[in-house]
C-alpha cells in the first residue's frame, strides 16, 4: 500500500512538472506572424479592423457560412507576455465573448453569432484600448474610440 501511494505521488508530481514546464515554455498564443484567419479559423474573412496605437491591430472577421463573427487582437511585435484582450458583443441578442490575459502574440479568438446584427468589438494591448460600437450595420455609421489608461 505504501509503495502504491509513493508511486502514485511520484507519477503525479512528474506529470505536474512536465505540464508546468510545457505551459510556461509555449503559451497558446506564442505564434509569431499570425493572421486573423489563422486565429479564427478557415472561412473567416476580415471585414473590419482598428489599430491599437502602434502596438498592433484588432480584427473583426465574419464567416458567411455560419453567420458568426470573430475578433482577435494581434501584436505587431510578438515577445514578452503583455496584457491583451479581444471582445465582441451583439446588443440585440445580448450575446458576447471575451478573452483577457497576458499573451505573447495575440488575444482571442472570441466568437458571437452576428448575422444581420450590429456588432460591438474591440481589444487592448498594454494600456491602449480600442472600442468600436455599432459596426457593420449596413448604412449606420459606427463609432470608434481609442484611449490610453
Amino acid at each position: 500500500m505504501r509503495f502504491t501511494r509513493s508511486a502514485l505521488a511520484a507519477t503525479a508530481l512528474a506529470a505536474l512538472s512536465v505540464g508546468a514546464t510545457t505551459a510556461l515554455a509555449a503559451p497558446a498564443s506564442a505564434a509569431a506572424n499570425t493572421t486573423p484567419q489563422k486565429v479564427c479559423g478557415s472561412g473567416y474573412k476580415t471585414v473590419n479592423s482598428a489599430p491599437v496605437g502602434s502596438l498592433g491591430t484588432v480584427y473583426l472577421t465574419y464567416n458567411a457560412t455560419n453567420g458568426r463573427n470573430c475578433v482577435t487582437t494581434i501584436r505587431n511585435n510578438p515577445g514578452t507576455a503583455l496584457s491583451m484582450s479581444a471582445w465582441v458583443y451583439v446588443s440585440d441578442t445580448d450575446q458576447g465573448d471575451e478573452d483577457y490575459g497576458a499573451y505573447t502574440s495575440y488575444a482571442g479568438p472570441t466568437y458571437v453569432y452576428g448575422k444581420a446584427h450590429c456588432v460591438d468589438w474591440g481589444g487592448n494591448i498594454k494600456n491602449v484600448y480600442v472600442q468600436v460600437t455599432g459596426s457593420n450595420c449596413a448604412s449606420l455609421k459606427e463609432n470608434r474610440v481609442t484611449f490610453t489608461r
